[in-house]
């Protein structure tokens, strides 16, 4: 704390009445009020320094927000609906897109475990279903999808297949579904390797389309030509 030299002086200009009146210079007056007023005992009720750094950040802040709001049609409750808007976008696009993945996965084979039956992975499909998880309800019906395929013998069984290729394999076989099994396979994609989260519409438009294909006959020139043999 720095004092003005006619402050100094009048502080060390204490005096009883029967003293001679002191005078002091300017300088060593103020230098000696400064020794004194930096005693802890004056300070004792100074804000700390974590203290005078929030004061001075809520201020930066205050000065950003004015000036921003000043710039804005509208003034502050402008810059306020377009901090809502902006907000709203985000959380769209969020919810959209689902949590960004870092480093995006390679497609992996579709059967990650033991063979099983296309009846067990609808089993599975409709208990995820039922408790509303409806990533593994997408993820086990494409694999009810394939395995039904391959037990119907329009596909032939090959170890590593993806979703992507099951499903262009089956469209060659199956012409008047091969869109919905290509949207298919990128349902299962998204949720397996995108971090994206499936809902109950995805899963019911798969379950629709396992029992459409379950109804409908091979085309016969698709079963004639190659369909991917095992390599």
């Amino acid at each position: 704390m720095s004092v003005t030299g006619d402050t100094a002086t009048t502080l060390l200009r204490v005096r009883t009445a029967d003293d001679p009146p002191v005078d002091i210079p300017r300088i060593p007056a103020r230098e000696a009020a400064e020794r004194e007023l930096s005693h802890p005992m004056y300070h004792e009720n100074d804000p700390n320094l974590l203290q005078r750094a929030l004061d001075r950040l809520w201020e930066w802040i205050g000065n950003l927000f004015d000036a921003a709001s000043g710039a804005t049609p509208g003034g502050t409750l402008g810059l306020v609906v377009i901090l809502v808007v902006a907000a709203l976008l985000i959380l769209g696009l969020w919810w959209r897109l689902g949590t960004p993945s870092r480093t995006p996965a390679s497609p992996a084979s579709l059967f990650d475990d033991g063979p099983r039956s296309a009846a067990e992975h609808r089993t599975a499909a409709e208990a995820h279903a039922s408790a509303r998880r409806w990533n593994p309800a997408v993820q086990e019906r494409m694999r009810a999808i394939v395995r039904s395929l391959e037990e119907r013998t329009l596909l032939d069984p090959r170890p590593g297949r993806t979703a992507d290729e099951a499903a262009a394999d089956a469209g060659r076989t199956l012409p008047g579904h091969a869109e919905r099994l290509h949207a298919a396979a990128r349902s299962f994609d998204d949720v397996t390797y995108g971090d994206r989260t499936a809902d109950e519409p995805a899963y019911l438009r798969l379950r629709e389309l396992d029992l459409d294909l379950d109804r409908t006959k091979p085309s016969l020139a698709g079963i004639s030509a190659p369909t991917g043999a095992a390599e």
